[in-house]
This record gives C-alpha cells, structure tokens and sequence, in this order.
C-alpha cells in the first residue's frame, strides 16, 4: 500500500481528498503541525507527497524546498491560484506536477497513479548503469557523475534523461516525452515539460553536459552523444 502525505489545511478539502484515495487503497497521512512539516515528513516516509501552495506560517514552495533537502519523493502541488508562474515555480523547485483547484478527482488519481508507476517500477526495472558523453548515469540512485563531480535528480529529471539517451542522436517528440511522463496528455500543460527539460539542462549545465539536450523547435528534444566531451 502506497503512502501519501496531504499538506492540506482546509479541514473538508483534506477530508474529501483522503477519503477518496482511501477508497483507492492508498494510505494517506495528515499534518498535525504546520510548522512541523519537514519532522512529520520524515517520521511518516511517504510515497508521494501532495501539498497545497497556500498553508499557514509558511507556503507549499518553502515546504517543497525542504522536503527537496532530505528526498527525491514525488510531490504534487495543489492550488487555487491561476498565475502561471505558480506552476513554473513548483516544477523549478523540483515538484513533479501541479494540480489546479478546483479538480476533478478522476484527474488526481490518474495523476497520482502515472507518477507512482513510472516512479517505483521504473526503479525496480531499472538496475544498469549507463555512460553519456563521459558521465556515469546511476539510475538507481539518481545520479550523474563526472569529472566536475555529482548531481542528484529528481524522479522526473532523471525519467526525462533516460527516455532521451534510449533514443540518443533521435528526436524524441514532446507527445511521446508528455505521454510516458504522464501518461494522458490531456491533462498536461505542454509548459509543464518545457520546465522540466529546461530544468533538468541547467542542473546538468553543473556537469557541463546541458548543452548536449538540444531542443528542435517543432518538434521536441534530442540527446546528443559525444564519446569524450572533455578530451
């Protein structure tokens, strides 16, 4: 049984939210302290997390940023505000998607149940290690490494990469990059995987790899391969 934490303050809102995914089987855990998040996500250790961005004392951003200290989990923010660089910011700070309140519930659990699936069994089929451009791709542990040292990805990042270096050298269209990532396209704002790939090119710019995920306009991403980028 999967885990899920719900930041939530709206007491009818949490309680509707856990009712449903209950009725999914999932096991969903509350906040007794808002100011006590990051202890309370630690003791719990769950599978997913799903926070709004509008709590007492401090919002959902600062709350994914901490959680983004100790762990990769997969965090999914809800929210009743519309500006676009809500979503932005989220998915900068590492969140794996954004849900806008109001919701349908069908949406949720769908969302719920792609990211949990590409996220665990993608991990328990993914045992190899892989060299790309000089690095070292550790998919296990969702790292990167070369001679400049080592980054850390989150769970989409590192989803991203590995479905462009299977196809290393081709383009790989945004509707397929958007169905594996989510599984439903029409649930996904095609911004939302602009932010994750450009995203994903500045933490592997710390490498000096970002350059080798080009962007063809139309079309969708490529990664390059370059046998000895550094020699």
């Amino acid at each position: 049984m999967f885990k899920i934490m719900l930041v939530e303050d709206d007491a009818s809102l949490f309680n509707e939210i856990k009712e449903r995914l209950s009725q999914w089987s999932y096991d969903v855990y509350g906040i007794q302290d808002f100011n006590q998040v990051i202890q309370e996500f630690t003791a719990a250790k769950p599978d997913l997390v799903i926070i709004d961005i509008q709590l007492p004392k401090f919002d959902g951003f600062h709350w994914c940023r901490m959680i983004r200290t100790h762990s990769n989990v997969p965090i999914i923010f809800l929210s009743s505000r519309d500006h676009p660089t809500d979503m932005v910011m989220s998915m900068q700070l590492g969140a794996d998607d954004f849900v806008q309140k109001p919701f349908h519930f069908d949406v949720l659990i769908a969302k719920i149940q792609a990211i949990l699936r590409r996220v665990y069994n993608y991990n328990n089929e993914q045992t190899d290690l892989r060299t790309w451009c000089g690095a070292t791709v550790d998919f296990k542990k969702n790292m990167v490494s070369n001679h400049l040292g080592s980054i850390e990805l989150t769970k989409n990042e590192m989803y991203i990469l590995n479905v462009l270096i299977e196809q290393k050298n081709q383009i790989v269209r945004r509707e397929e990059l958007i169905k594996r990532l989510w599984d439903d396209e029409r649930f996904v704002s095609d911004n939302t995987l602009t932010v994750n790939v450009n995203r994903l090119r500045k933490r592997l710019g710390d490498l000096g790899l970002g350059r080798f995920i080009e962007t063809k306009v139309g079309q969708g991403y490529i990664a390059i391969e370059e046998a000895n980028p550094h020699g």
